[in-house]
């Protein structure tokens, strides 16, 4: 039974005392949106170009295409029951490949966003760095105070290659997890943090789709997110109101 799954997962995460989260666009698709790698498989490869040759053209296409579902329908329930549970003790991080801010916007803290995000943005000209995903919110794109020029997510500004500072992140939390939680997720840059957790950590994976992880996890809970995460946050709320 899915139910008795969810309580393995309720007790797995009493009895952690480092729980590390690891997520992927999966936890984001009930926000009603496309992955960025949708997003990106719908603009093609001119993207880029695009965005410094016509940069408001660009920033429709970005709001119509991702960053609409973004700031409009996230984060989900899954997104705000894991800032919940890092608020109660009981996540330690989060390691993603998403760009979307959604753990951000939800109140998680120690989120370690492997590909950086659209809080994480630099110039294409001078290289300055500017933080915070609010400057996507303007109906425009945002630019530069220095130079003036356009800033780029991370990920588009570097290709979709990994921040080496979050990536160090990352595997500073996985020496430190008990428990690894994995929600729809599909392995993407996995190989760079994964083999630093301790053996015998315990490994549960949350995905409706069987993926590599099926074979390493303790648990696997056929599901989507958002339902696992009411019923499991129904019941931490039912633990606390019987006290």
């Amino acid at each position: 039974m899915e139910s008795d799954k969810i309580v393995y997962l309720y007790t797995a995460l009493k009895e952690s005392k480092y729980a590390v989260v690891i997520t992927g666009a999966g936890i984001s698709i009930a926000a009603g949106g496309v992955t960025y790698s949708g997003m990106a498989g719908r603009l093609g490869f001119g993207a880029r170009d695009l965005m410094s040759t016509n940069p408001e053209k660009m920033y429709a296409a970005y709001y119509k295409s991702f960053l609409g579902s973004m700031f409009e329908h996230g984060p989900t329930e899954a997104h705000k029951a894991l800032a919940e549970l890092e608020k109660m003790g009981y996540v330690g991080g989060i390691i993603t490949t998403n760009v979307d801010c959604m753990h951000t916007m939800a109140g998680s803290t120690n989120v370690s966003e492997i590909e950086g995000s659209f809080q994480i943005n630099v110039c294409e000209k001078c290289h300055n760095i500017v933080y915070g995903y609010d400057i996507w919110r303007n109906g425009e794109m945002p630019r530069c105070e220095k130079c003036g020029n356009i800033l780029l997510p991370y990920n588009m500004y570097a290709h979709a290659s990994v921040l080496n500072s979050e990536l160090v992140k990352a595997q500073n939390m996985m020496r430190k997890a008990d428990l690894i939680i994995i929600i729809g997720a599909n392995g993407c840059y996995t190989h760079l943090y994964w083999n630093y957790q301790k053996r015998g950590t315990r490994i549960i994976q949350i995905n409706p789709s069987r993926t590599y992880f099926d074979q390493v996890a303790d648990l696997n809970i056929h599901l989507e997110a958002d339902p696992v995460f009411i019923k499991l946050m129904e019941m931490f709320k039912g633990e606390s109101s019987s006290i």
